[in-house]
């Protein structure tokens, strides 16, 4: 039911895109030319291979290969490390040149366009609340990996390592929706 409930807040977040996004189009199409389309690309491999390994780690748990259970866990917590430290240059780029939401927008590049604010109010709250789910995601995988550690789960129960594998797929198939429409869609 968790997973429904995430899965309907970020189509939320899609529908409401995709109506501005027909209403202003320029401002969109302004916007996303200001984007890391090489950054994005980046972090979309790290999230697929991370989607692999953490398909790796439940079928290790599942056939009691703890070493290397923990090790493709290990694997999906940095790949979600490492897109967090993509995202934090990117953001980094953002306030350096302006392009924040609101008030705040200060780039003098998209000074011409109206309302050019508004595009990087859906890219900051979309990958925003998406970076949030990659954090809580991590955090997840590293209770599970403790009880991978513990003896915990095994081949006889390993409920809690697939709960955590859905909800970490889910992250990553909300990904592959927001990188084309923010970054190629434009």
């Amino acid at each position: 039911m968790f997973l429904v409930t995430e899965i309907l807040m970020f189509g939320a977040l899609f529908v409401g895109y995709t109506i501005y996004h027909s209403l202003y189009p320029e401002i969109f199409h302004a916007g996303s030319h200001h984007l890391s389309v090489p950054m994005g690309s980046f972090n979309t491999v790290v999230l697929l291979f991370s989607s692999f390994t953490m398909a790796l780690g439940i079928h290790y748990v599942q056939v009691d290969k703890k070493k290397e259970a923990i090790i493709a866990l290990a694997v999906t917590v940095l790949c979600a490390l490492t897109f967090m430290v993509v995202k934090y240059f990117e953001y980094t780029s953002k306030i350096h040149h302006g392009l924040l939401p609101g008030k705040f927008f200060t780039n003098t590049e998209m000074a011409d366009i109206k309302n050019a604010a508004m595009f990087f109010g859906f890219y900051f709250v979309m990958t925003g609340i998406h970076g949030t789910h990659v954090l809580i995601g991590a955090g997840l995988i590293i209770w599970v990996m403790i009880k991978v550690i513990k003896g915990e789960v095994n081949s006889s129960y390993y409920t809690p390592v697939e709960g955590v594998g859905l909800f970490w797929h889910v992250v990553d198939l909300i990904w592959i929706y927001l990188f084309p429409l923010l970054y190629l869609v434009g």
